[in-house]
């Protein structure tokens, strides 16, 4: 093994010990009134979450009908992905090295993007910054939100200090 694959596997082997799981979520409440969202729209988000995970997502549905938001109850509203193990890893790296360089205008995340618990919650407008979707060829553009959980509960601090550890690129405090 070369002295890299050796590194990423010590690397990897830290990382599913210290995080629990990555959820990705995708919300399709507004695209869901489209015409033939449920044929063909649905069906292309789901593959391109496929793609984008390594592996099946599950859609979610509406529990009851909301008048309000026109919601009808069994209506699609998300789609669902929670990675774990190896897939987590992978993920986690192309993340950092891949998807967060390609987000236009970017200029780090919040320190306010990890929660009390030390969860760790990105959104990225567009799903054409993965690597693995063909802008001409995808069928819907959709925003994905990414939720790391790491196996400890630490407090805030905590968790930011061990999020840049691993290479998410926090904003800068100004002075």
């Amino acid at each position: 093994m070369t002295a890299e694959k050796i590194q990423f596997a010590d690397d990897a082997k830290s990382l599913t010990n210290e995080i629990e799981k990555i959820v990705v979520n995708i919300g399709v409440g507004k695209i869901s009134g489209e015409v033939n969202f449920e044929d063909k729209t649905l069906p292309s988000i789901i593959e391109d979450v496929s793609l984008i995970t390594g592996q099946k997502p599950s859609v979610r549905s509406a529990k009851k009908s909301i008048a309000g938001f026109k919601l009808r109850e069994g209506t699609p509203v998300g789609v669902v992905a929670t990675l774990r193990g190896q897939r987590m890893v992978l993920f986690l790296e192309k993340l950092i090295k891949v998807v967060i360089p390609r987000i236009r205008d970017f200029r780090g995340i919040k320190t306010e993007s990890v929660d009390e618990g030390g969860n760790l919650s990105i959104g990225v407008r567009e799903n054409i910054v993965f690597p693995e979707i063909n802008p001409e060829v995808t069928k819907a553009s959709f925003g994905v939100q990414i939720t790391i959980v790491p196996k400890w509960k630490k407090n805030k601090e905590e968790a930011s200090e061990y999020f840049k550890k691993i290479g998410i690129p926090f904003k800068k405090k100004e002075s």
